[in-house]
Formats: structure tokens, C-alpha cells, sequence
């Protein structure tokens, strides 16, 4: 049905006919016209973030951790250029995060004359970090531009997508047909492709699944657990597949792909099902790690499958809908049980020997947190020690798209990541991050207070980048620069920002400082000194 509408109003109505709650970013002259909009028309809520990579990187928090679309709005120019950091991540991670994106007046495109945030490059620069951008040309063109970049986000493989709008056809008024959507297509998967690996996997002896992102995006973790049972299976995830399957299961193996004692458990498996999953570097110890039996790879985007390992058998398709044709076409298994004994002793020993590398304070910390944090609560690392070490390995996951981590390694999302997990899910977040990777985003510590954001942020202070700190001293004859930073009182800054926050050191300081932040009614701040604190293996303060 055709409405008379500006153009910015035909954003708003096509944001909610996709089913649009919250949009994240900053009011602009170029992106005006929407928010008058979405203040007039109500149904969406702005949260007014203080950097368009926090706008992004938001977004995409939310998004995985509600696994509906996220959505950013940047001014065009500068503010789409701010934020190619949160595309980049949410392409890395394959993330449902699309951005709209102000542009000059249309009578300008192509002049180059100059005027106020002129980008005439702006859909190409976009184009690097996502899948899908479209450029609006004419007024009434603004809904079904909006809807064909959120089809192809919804649609199969996650990545991002940006729609740029010229800022008179915000204004201009003119005949709109809204698109009605109800539901994504899946990639369906091919009878024969579920056939031969259905074949593969009942006969096998010591059949292993290998769960990825894939598995949450597609809302698989039942039928995972199901075939998983089904076959006596141990189950590995990605750190993006956390989640999946409770790490308490006893069929869990959790994302331990790279240690030595699950690498035989790997090596001794005759089927792998590996299932949404890219094998990144990570995971795989840049791909030295052997998969010696048969592979069976799923995935809704053909072009993962075969580019770092080659399978025995494929199927291309939708992770619940592929793991729903297998328990049909799967009898029974001929799996033998003493191989999930072993995997669960190779789990075992793994964790173990994690916690002794982590050393007892670490270690009393993860435990505090895991104890404060309700089961369903949301843990959002960034590229940190801590992460590295402990959090994105040992630290205990038991629900679905309740495990957050910058898939690209890069610094500094955790916090933004947070606010949009837990304004979209209403559930406490707790933040580990670095006191380098903080200084990024500490911005966004204002957001996390005016929308009372339920997230703990917890800053592991040691004055400067471990990482690379590490690395230098194996490296480079010990020789050391730019590592070591001033930082300020983090517990001032977030008083100053009107969020309680506190100085820890040591871990009997920890315990109860974690029961008071996430008690909290809104958001808190733990600053935890490092040096206060036994360290952690190769990586200690020099």
C-alpha cells in the first residue's frame, strides 16, 4: 500500500516492518530527518552512542547477542569513515549489523565542490568491509534499498551491509511502498549432500563435531545437542561457537582445538563433522593443526568449504536445517564409547593445565566471575591477556549467544560490544578488558551510564599492552617500545562519568568488588591492578 512519507519517515517504517527495536549511533545534519522520525513515529529506541565505531561495534553486540538485525546510524563523511573499525569486526565475525549512512545532497554527487562532509567515495570505501552496499538515487527508493541490504545480512552467511541516503531525499516527500517481512529464506541443504554424509557419520567409530558460529546464527544448539547425543559425539566449539553446547555437558569439549591434549582426541577421530565453522588461525595454530580422518563440512556459505581443510564430503547449507536432515537420515550410531572417555579426560587434562599456567589468582577470579555472573549472563571479552589466557578458553559458557569476542583480534570493542549485548537483551554484561584496549572506547562509558546499561566492566590494569609486551621481550633481545602507557585512575574516570567504579588489588579484594558491580543497578567499574596479582605464565609485568 503506497503512503505519502519524507524520506526519512520511509526509513523508519522499513526499519520497523523489519522488526527493528533499538538503532545505535549520533544525530548529524546528514542523518537528521530519520531521527526526527523515529522520535515521532515511535516503536524504535535511539541509544546515542559518543563514536560511530561504538555505534557499530554496539550494534553488532547486539546482534549476536539477539541474534536480530543491528543497526547503526552515522552521519556521512567523517562518520562513515569512524565507522569502518565496527564493519570490519562485524565482517570478521559474521555479525547481522547493517548501517545507514547519511550523503551529501544529491544535486553535489560527483561535483566536487566541496561541501560539508563531501564523500564521493564513501559506497566504495563501505564496500571493503561489506558484502552489500546500495547508494539511493531516487526518493522512492529509499524502503527497498533499506530491505534488499537486510535480506542479503539475513541471508545465509552473516556479513554487514550499509545503505547511503542522500540527505534531500530524507526531506523530500514523495509516494512509498513499505516492504512486509516476515521471515529469512535459509539455505537449503541438497538431499544428496545430507545423504552421503549422513552414510559417513553412522558408520563411524569415533566421530568428533567441530560446532562454529554458524550453529548460533542458525539457532542449531537443539539439534546440535541432539545428533551430539545421538552419536555419543564430543563436541569442539570456535570461540565463536561457544555456547552451543553447555560447557558443563559431558560431551563438551569446549574451544580447546589447539591445546596438545584435545589435538590427539582430533587426530585419533575417524569423522569430523565440522559444522559453520571457518578453522580460523586461532583455533588452528595458523592451520598446522592435522585433521586426519574423514571431514564432513557444513556450511551456509559455499566459499568456506575447502579453504583451509579439505573434506571427505560437504553440504552446503543452513546449519539447523542440515543437522535436522542428518538426525533423519542417521539410524543409530556405531560410535565407541571409551572415545568420548577420552575425550573427556583430554578436556580435562587441558583445563587443568590452563588453570595452572593462568596461577591460582587468575584462576580465583575467573571463579569469582563465573559465580557472580547468572548462567544465562553475558561474558564480552576483548583482545586482551586475560581473554587470551583464560577467558576465551577456560572461562565457563553454558547458554547460547552469551559469549562475545572480537572475532578480528582487534583492541578495544568489548565495551560498546557490552552496551549493545545488554541493552539488547536486558541481561547483565560483564566486560574483560585490557587498560590499553579500554582507552579506545572509554567513551562510550557516558552511553553505558545515560541508558543505564546492565554491564560490569572489569579493566585489568598493567599499565601498557602485555601482548605486545611479550612479544618484544621473546623477540627482540628484550628491547621494548611503545608498550608501556600512562593510563588514568579508571575508578575516577567512571565516577566522573556517573558510574560507580573502584580500584582491586589483589583477589580477596576481587570477590566481594564482583558481587557489588554486578548487583549494580546500571553499570560499575572494577580497575584491577595486574601487579597486585600472581602472574600469569610468559606474561609477567617485565
Amino acid at each position: 500500500m503506497m503512503q505519502e512519507l519524507t524520506g526519512g519517515e520511509a526509513a523508519v517504517h522499513t526499519l520497523r516492518a523489519l522488526g527493528v527495536e533499538h538503532v545505535f549511533g549520533i544525530v548529524s545534519v546528514h542523518n537528521i530527518p530519520v531521527y526526527d522520525a523515529i522520535l515521532r513515529l515511535g516503536g524504535i529506541t535511539p541509544v546515542a552512542v559518543r563514536h560511530e565505531q561504538g555505534a557499530v561495534h554496539a550494534a553488532d553486540g547486539y546482534a549476536r547477542a539477539t541474534g536480530r538485525l543491528g543497526v547503526a546510524i552515522t552521519s556521512t563523511g567523517p562518520g562513515a569513515a569512524n565507522a569502518m573499525t565496527g564493519l570490519f569486526e562485524a565482517g570478521f565475525a559474521s555479525s547481522r549489523v547493517l548501517m545507514l549512512t547519511g550523503q551529501v545532497e544529491s544535486r553535489y554527487l560527483g561535483r566536487g565542490k566541496g561541501v560539508l562532509h563531501e564523500a564521493e567515495n564513501q559506497a566504495p570505501m563501505l564496500r571493503t568491509v561489506t558484502r552489500r552496499v546500495e547508494s539511493v538515487r531516487f526518493p522512492r527508493e529509499i524502503p527497498g534499498a533499506i530491505a534488499r541490504v537486510a535480506g542479503d545480512i539475513m541471508t545465509g552467511r552473516p556479513q554487514p551491509g550499509a545503505v547511503e541516503i542522500p540527505i534531500d531525499y530524507q526531506y523530500a516527500k514523495a509516494d512509498f511502498d513499505i516492504p512486509h517481512v516476515e521471515a529469512w529464506p535459509r539455505v537449503q541443504p541438497g538431499k544428496a549432500e545430507i545423504a552421503a554424509a549422513a552414510a559417513m557419520l553412522a558408520t563411524a567409530r569415533r566421530p568428533l563435531i567441530w560446532a562454529g558460529g554458524g550453529v548460533l546464527t542458525a539457532g542449531a544448539e537443539a539439534e546440535l545437542q541432539q545428533l551430539a547425543g545421538l552419536l555419543g559425539a564430543p563436541v569442539l566449539t570456535s570461540i565463536s561457537g561457544r555456547g552451543a553446547i553447555p560447557e558443563d555437558h559431558p560431551l563438551a569439549l569446549g574451544p580447546l582445538s589447539a591445546h596438545p591434549a584435545v589435538e590427539a582426541v582430533i587426530a585419533e577421530a575417524d569423522v569430523v563433522l565440522a559444522v559453520g565453522t571457518r578453522f580460523q588461525w586461532n583455533e588452528t595454530r595458523n592451520w598446522t593443526l592435522r585433521i586426519p580422518g574423514q571431514l564432513v563440512h557444513v556450511d551456509a556459505d559455499a566459499g568456506v568449504i575447502g579453504r583451509n581443510y579439505a573434506p571427505a564430503a560437504s553440504v552446503v547449507g543452513d546449519a539447523r536445517l542440515a543437522l535436522a536432515g542428518l538426525l533423519k537420515q542417521i539410524p543409530g550410531s556405531q560410535a565407541d564409547p571409551g572415545f568420548a572417555e577420552t575425550a573427556r579426560t583430554a578436556r580435562d587434562e587441558a583445563r587443568a593445565a590452563i588453570r595452572s599456567d593462568i596461577g591460582p589468582d587468575y584462576a580465583a577470579i575467573m571463579d569469582a566471575m563465573r559465580d557472580a555472573l547468572p548462567r544465562d549472563g553475558i561474558v564480552v571479552r576483548d583482545a586482551t591477556v586475560p581473554a587470551y589466557l583464560w577467558g576465551n578458553r577456560i572461562f565457563p559458557v553454558y547458554e547460547p549467544r552469551t559469549s562475545i569476542y572480537p572475532s578480528s583480534a582487534a583492541i578495544g570493542p568489548a565495551l560498546p560490544l557490552a552496551i549493545g549485548a545488554a541493552i539488547g537483551t536486558g541481561r547483565r554484561a560483564v566486560v574483560i578488558q585490557g587498560d590499553g584496549g579500554f582507552m579506545l572506547n572509554i567513551a562510550e562509558l557516558a552511553t553505558a551510564v545515560q541508558y543505564r546499561a546492565p554491564v560490569a566492566v572489569c579493566v585489568f590494569n598493567d599499565g601498557g599492552y602485555g601482548v605486545l609486551r611479550s612479544i618484544q621481550a621473546r623477540t627482540f633481545e628484550g628491547r621494548q617500545t611503545g608498550v608501556d602507557l600512562a593510563t588514568p585512575d579508571f575508578a575516577a574516570v567512571a565516577r566522573a562519568m556517573g558510574m560507580p567504579g573502584e580500584a582491586v588489588r589483589g583477589v580477596e579484594e576481587f570477590k566481594p568488588a564482583i558481587a557489588r558491580a554486578m548487583a549494580a543497578d546500571g553499570p560499575y567499574l572494577l580497575d584491577i591492578g595486574m601487579d597486585a596479582l600472581a602472574p600469569m605464565a610468559g606474561f609477567g609485568r617485565r
